[in-house]
């Protein structure tokens, strides 16, 4: 695969994980994210980096669903949102 496949592939998933955030503020579920905007509004984020952050998050739950080959698991995922703008890694969002 070229560094420019790579490189639309990794385009389109980040697309879709934030049309997917976009998606659940749109339908209120899980309520956490609505509340995780709303918060790093507050604190100062923009909301595309907010929207950002929370597509982050998403990625990383799916990751871990795919890890270890388990359901998704949404009470963690809306913990890790919560969480934000503490990363699921534990780093701080820049």
């Amino acid at each position: 695969m070229s560094n420019q496949d790579e490189q639309d592939d990794e385009s389109f998933a980040e697309a879709r994980l934030v049309e997917a955030i976009e998606n659940q503020l749109a339908a209120g579920e899980p309520p956490a994210a609505q509340a995780t905007l709303n918060k790093l509004t507050l604190v100062g984020y923009a909301r595309e980096d907010s929207i950002d952050l929370m597509a982050q998050v998403l990625a990383y739950s799916i990751n871990r669903m795919l890890e270890d080959d388990a359901p998704f698991d949404t009470p963690a995922y809306e913990q890790a949102l919560r969480n934000l703008p503490t990363l699921p890694d534990g780093s701080e969002a820049s």
